[in-house]
């Protein structure tokens, strides 16, 4: 049977999918592994823990794989030395350590031109930042490196032993030039690395390499780029949006196109010639999980959304702030914080995870007002993650959003997308449009509830007022 693998090396696990050439999904199998924070603000992985992770999922998947094809958390910093043995554990895309290298880095080239080169402007998370931070705090680690990889093509080098990495993935380095798809010269020559480190770019659905077995590997797509695929935004038009750990909204572009102070992301589409923009917040679904973990008295998922639902919308002035871990869009501040502003006696924790839910959906509109002001035309929010299981959430992001909210048939994102561009590189699809048009499959609608529009509309004006108030505590 023929079977179309995609592979997602995640922050908490790796998926294994297979589907068919229609787009079904036939087998799934998910292996997790642990996440190192020996720091405050640090986040690490031992790549190997992600490739022991991958053999075991695909081999649950049972039968032979036709195609496979990658994706994986992006910005996480994979150093190896002239025998590709790992150097130092992974720092990964959510790893604050490296402020001062950014600034250093903006400084250096100078914001205006580095969001010309790259699109983006420096933030901790990116890759180049981190190797700025090996040079200057393991200066013995920094000496022996030879290759630099990011998560997913470590997993490709175990898999087919060739250095390679996607269009789609490198634009979240800081060290590529997005509109002209390539790595640039003047960001490496700038910061003073060796352009020998950086392995070869293919656009996402070529053929990277080949197993053992002999089956084609493409080259895959960073993990926003390859869920958006997943759920049929290959082109201008609908958003993806996503209710994973972290919250994405995502537009593909009809030509490169950068926000002036980089408050959302430029970068290239797993479609070959392709750009999207998108706004990324770093604790969407994640804040509901703290929720449950930290004051849920062990309650589900069900049940906190239902509690939410006996609230009415804006929670009674209830705000949440969802800056748990920092955030990115629109504010690019490591050290923002979350808080809980306008607390009265009568709320409880339904009162709470109904904030939580509207603090999220808030924080994702801020992305999409911004690519509105990129041109961006919106018609529909193609939602993917965990979040976008729960009804209450979607009916709050739809009426927050202003947008109609359709599921797909299957949820598995980042995964599903890797699956389809490993069609392509195998030859059962013309290209990635005809992949997305046969398999993505599109369900119900969530539209926007007019009663709740007034609520939102107060609660997001609170929301925005919110982060300015709350800055200055941090420096004091």
């Amino acid at each position: 049977m023929t079977q179309l693998v995609g592979l997602d090396v995640g922050t908490t696990g790796v998926k294994a999918l297979a589907l068919s050439p229609a787009g079904d999904v036939l087998a799934r199998a998910e292996e997790t592994y642990e996440l190192s924070m020996p720091r405050p603000g640090w986040a690490e992985q031992d790549p190997e823990d992600w490739w022991r992770a991958a053999e075991r999922a695909l081999a649950r998947l049972g039968g032979g794989a036709t195609a496979i094809g990658l994706s994986g958390q992006m910005h996480g910093l994979v150093v190896l030395d002239d025998r590709d043995r790992v150097l130092r554990p992974a720092i990964l895309w959510n790893d604050q350590r490296t402020e001062a290298e950014c600034a250093e880095i903006e400084e250096r080239i100078g914001l205006s031109r580095l969001i010309q080169l790259t699109g983006n402007r420096a933030l901790t998370g990116f890759t180049a930042p981190k190797l700025l931070w090996l040079r200057r705090h393991e200066p013995a680690t920094y000496a022996r490196i030879a290759h630099v990889l990011l998560p997913k093509d470590y997993v490709r080098l175990r898999l087919t032993g060739e250095h390679a990495i996607d269009v789609a993935d490198a634009s979240g380095t800081l060290l590529f030039d997005v509109a002209r798809r390539r790595w640039s010269e003047e960001m490496i020559e700038a910061l003073e690395l060796d352009p020998a480190w950086l392995p070869r770019t293919l656009e996402s659905p070529e053929i990277s390499g080949t197993t053992a077995a002999g089956t084609p590997v493409a080259a895959g797509a960073g993990d926003q780029a390859a869920a958006a695929l997943g759920v049929g935004v290959d082109r201008p038009g609908p958003v993806s949006v996503v209710l994973g750990t972290s919250g994405v909204v995502f537009a593909a572009l009809p030509a490169f196109a950068a926000d002036p102070q980089a408050r959302v992301h430029a970068f290239c589409h797993a479609v070959p010639g392709g750009w999207h923009a998108m706004g990324v917040m770093l604790s969407a679904a994640g804040s509901l999980r703290w929720l449950r973990d930290s004051l849920g008295t062990g309650r589900g998922y069900d049940e906190l959304t239902a509690a939410a639902e006996e609230w009415a919308p804006g929670s009674e002035g209830l705000t949440f702030l969802p800056y748990l871990t920092g955030e990115r869009t629109p504010h690019a501040d490591p050290h923002a914080r979350a808080a809980f502003a306008g607390l009265t006696l009568r709320h409880d924790l339904g009162a709470f995870a109904r904030a939580v839910l509207e603090g999220v959906a808030y924080g994702l509109r801020d992305s999409l007002e911004l690519l509105r002001e990129l041109g961006v035309d919106p018609r529909a929010g193609h939602a993917s993650g965990g979040g976008a299981r729960s009804e209450l959430w979607l009916r709050i992001l739809a009426s927050v959003l202003g947008l109609p909210i359709r599921r797909t048939a299957t949820d598995e994102g980042s995964a599903y997308g890797a699956a389809l561009l490993g069609g392509v590189a195998a030859g059962l699809f013309r290209d990635v449009h005809e992949a997305a048009a046969t398999c993505v499959r599109l369900l119900d609608t969530v539209e926007p509830d007019p009663r709740w529009s007034a609520a939102y509309e107060r609660g997001y004006r609170r929301f925005q007022l919110l982060y300015p108030a709350l800055r200055p505590l941090e420096d004091s």
